[in-house]
């Protein structure tokens, strides 16, 4: 039997052996990534989505997964191959004035990102509790940051846990309402098709994407699959933890997005025509009027588990990133507090908080590229990655979605500055 050598850096455990037959038992890392997807910034873009258009941007989402399976793997890959995270090898290509540019607009996409998350499972929080959006939020953030102490403290796989489990809870929360929602297939198959009805769908579509290809999870992944299986020794060994992370983003992936799928079909079944369903707090009524009030909770614990796994991801991306670009280390928890600030404020301030989930996920959309693009370069480059550089095939497929991005947000940002988004 053919085994190999991991080492676990993420956990402690050097030298595990693991029979090639076996390789499952290395998947992780993109369950943690996949959290991203699934943060309360898509609840808000797919709900809107599926209440304003119904199914017709089905399509997107599929899209956009597939982008995400692309990016993603091509995250971990580098991480493996190269034994670096993607802002460690940017910031060694980097003059020093050119790494705090690019930290800074990495810091603003954060921003938007733990904006996104604290609002959504301070909402949760309201839907479940009645309790008040500010308080809420402060509530989130200390959760956070135990759900952070756990990788801290016990080590990678077990934060690995943690997650798995809160995506589990996710899916359940946003998939198990379309067992009673009255979902018209044959429109939904037919919303396959890409194609936009106006401005307003093209906007949306964009912030579908800034939801789903997330750019603080595209930095994060490389840290992840290096964290989780440290410097591969030898070839053999690297094509095989390659295998098993082309698994372990596939499963991950599908998961996730099974579940922004399912939240736009739910909103196109049950939420259209109905008055409110401009806001999470609106449709989690509507969904509870049409679907009875158990769905309604289901979806509000979905919901809280998404805002919470997903802003602890959040918080250990931005570690990951300034530590890459500008060789500094934060403490984790000391950076959770630091990032909660904004999103406090934003409540504090009374801000409508769906519109703010919205405009965030337009902000993701607008950082993808900066993310993306050296990715993709990275990892097609023989200096930096060997025999493993991306074949043919793979380098076109990371371009053609490269070039879909750009033109995306190339098309949201026309919009916006002539007044049509």
């Amino acid at each position: 039997m053919t085994r190999e050598t991991v080492t676990d850096s993420g956990t402690g455990i050097h030298a595990s052996t693991v029979p090639e037959r076996r390789l499952l038992w290395l998947i992780g890392p993109a369950f943690v990534a996949a959290i991203a997807y699934v943060d309360p910034g898509n609840v808000a873009a797919n709900l809107t989505a599926g209440a304003e258009f119904r199914y017709l941007l089905v399509w997107v989402l599929i899209a956009a997964n597939v982008m995400a399976v692309i990016v993603q793997y091509l995250s971990a890959k580098l991480g493996i191959v190269t034994g670096r995270s993607l802002p460690q090898l940017l910031g060694e290509r980097m003059p020093r004035a050119g790494r705090l540019l690019y930290w800074a607009q990495a810091e603003i996409i954060a921003a938007a990102t733990d904006l996104a998350e604290v609002i959504g499972g301070a909402l949760a929080l309201q839907i479940l509790f009645g309790l008040p959006l500010l308080l809420g939020g402060v509530i989130v953030g200390v959760v956070s940051m135990g759900i952070l102490a756990v990788q801290s403290r016990r080590g990678q796989r077990t934060f690995e846990f943690v997650m798995m489990g809160l995506l589990a809870v996710i899916t359940i929360g946003f998939v198990s309402s379309l067992v009673v929602s009255p979902v018209d297939w044959g429109a939904a198959a037919a919303g396959v098709v890409p194609r936009f009805e106006g401005a307003r769908s093209v906007v949306l579509a964009a912030g579908m994407l800034g939801a789903t290809v997330m750019p603080h999870a595209v930095y994060l992944h490389s840290t992840l699959a290096l964290d989780r299986h440290g410097v591969s020794p030898d070839a053999p060994t690297t094509r095989r933890l390659l295998r098993a992370n082309r698994w372990d983003v596939i499963l991950a992936l599908i998961v996730a997005g099974s579940v922004n799928i399912a939240m736009l079909l739910l909103a196109a079944a049950s939420l259209p025509g109905v008055s409110g369903t401009d806001s999470i707090q609106g449709a989690h009524a509507a969904i509870t009027q049409s679907l009875g009030p158990v769905a309604g909770v289901v979806f509000g614990i979905g919901l809280l588990a998404s805002g919470l796994a997903s802003t602890s991801v959040g918080c250990y991306a931005g570690a990951s990133v300034m530590s890459g670009l500008l060789h500094v280390r934060v403490p984790m928890l000391l950076r959770r507090v630091v990032t909660l600030a904004p999103a406090l404020i934003v409540l504090a301030l009374g801000a409508d908080p769906t519109w703010s989930l919205v405009v965030s996920q337009v902000v993701l959309s607008v950082g993808i590229p900066f993310a993306v693009v050296p990715l993709v370069w990275l990892t097609s480059r023989r200096e930096t990655m060997g025999q493993f550089a991306n074949r043919l095939g793979l380098r076109i497929a990371g371009i053609v979605c490269v070039v879909a991005i750009i033109a995306l947000n190339g098309a949201l940002i026309v919009l916006t500055a002539i007044g049509q988004a």
